[in-house]
Parts: structure tokens; sequence; C-alpha cells
């Protein structure tokens, strides 16, 4: 059996005394991709950033790695969680390779990943295209070889091509690696391309969970039916 990475038990979170999410159970396993997806709104990314620690919770219990955790996210990180939120994560003025060092990872670990770098590492991150950004962003994170990945909107603004690349890296990472993610993804027909379980959130719960043949055979009426609704997350 899989080791258990992350869980929440009827957690709520929000803001101040206002809860956003109720009563949410969610398991993530070594090795396997989770997807969340919903409308905006649904409370996904207050969701992730609760679970990576950056908002405590306001009931309920998160476990990582098999322990009750309320450390904040650079605790968390140090024990193989990275996060990757909707802001790419770079350093703008610093070169490409600057930005890896600053994270402490390899350079040979980084272009195992995204050999797609190996030519800008000279060149202000600021420069990249939004795609080698990510790239980059995702990079700093994997090649510090986590044992969780939480990941908050890869794809967001990005050309579907390069939608698919971050994603198969993700799913790369978890099948030879044992990486657990959970993935938040707005590209849904995507991410059910990559995950092993779909997690479908509204108002705060998640109202349908399958494995992504499941939600995928039903996807049409799962659009329909969860995903419509245009609010802010």
């Amino acid at each position: 059996m899989a080791e258990v990475l992350l869980e929440c038990r009827d957690l709520d979170a929000g803001y101040g005394d206002m809860a956003i999410v109720r009563g949410l159970n969610l398991r993530v396993d070594a090795g396997e991709v989770v997807a969340m997806i919903g409308p905006n709104g649904a409370g996904k990314t207050t969701t992730m950033l609760t679970l990576a620690g950056s908002l405590p919770p306001l009931a309920g219990e998160v476990r990582f790695r098999g322990s009750p955790t309320k450390a904040p996210l650079f605790r968390r990180a140090r024990n193989g969680m990275s996060l990757v939120t909707e802001e790419r994560s770079i350093f703008s003025r610093l070169s490409t390779a600057d930005n890896l060092r600053l994270a402490g990872v390899s350079l040979d670990d980084t272009f195992a990943l995204f050999p797609e770098l190996e030519p800008l590492m000279r060149r202000p991150a600021g420069l990249l295209s939004g795609g080698e950004q990510q790239m980059l962003t995702l990079a700093r994170a994997l090649a510090r070889k986590p044992r969780l990945l939480l990941a908050d909107e890869l794809s967001l603004g990005l050309a579907p091509l390069i939608v698919r690349r971050l994603l198969d890296t993700v799913r790369l990472v978890a099948r030879e690696q044992g990486v657990g993610v959970l993935l938040v993804e707005q590209h849904v027909r995507q991410a059910l391309g990559i995950a092993d379980r779909v997690c479908v959130m509204q108002r705060g719960q998640i109202v349908l969970e399958g494995t992504s043949d499941e939600v995928r055979g039903s996807l049409d009426e799962v659009e329909a039916t969860y995903l419509a609704r245009d609010a802010e997350d």
C-alpha cells in the first residue's frame, strides 16, 4: 500500500472567521496525481494554501507524512513539500541559472526535467516567455526532489502545447520518483489525462470524487452540472 503523504479530515478553511471551505476530506498518496477541479470561487486555492501551511485551518486536521501538522510552509518544505502557486515564483532580474542556484537545485536535475532551459541559463528570468518561466518555476520545485507537490493552476495564461509539456513532467515525477501531486487545474481535459483521481469542488465542498476514467466517462455532465459557475476564487 502506498504511503499517505497528505490528508485532511473535516477541514474548514477561509479567511479571518469566514469559512470558504467546509468539512473537507482529502487524501494524496505517494506516486499518484490527484486533480482538484471546480468553477472559480469553489475554494480550490483556499484549500491549497491551507494544506500548504500558508493559511491556518479554521477547524479540522491536516496530516503530512502521517503526522498532524500546523507548521508553516517553510517547515513543511524542509520535510518534503513543494508548492507552486498561480504567481510564477521567479526573480525576474536574476538570470535563469541564478534562480536555480537560489532554490538550491542542481543544473543537471533541472535539465533532466526541462532540457529546454539549458540554452537560457544566462538570460534574465523576466525575459523568458510565459511558458519558459513556468518551466523554471516547476523546475525549482521538482529538482528539490520533494515527496509532495501542490500545484495551483500551472496552465494559467499558457498555450495548450506548453500546458501538456508541464503536466507530462508532473506525471513523470509521480510515476518515476513516487512524488504525490495535488493539482488544481483549469484545463480539465488535460488534467484528466494525467490524473489518477479527481475531486470536483463546488461552494467549498467536494461534491464528486472518482478515478479519472470515471469522471472522464461523464465529463459533459460534470462540466454542465459543476463547472459552469463564474465567480472569483
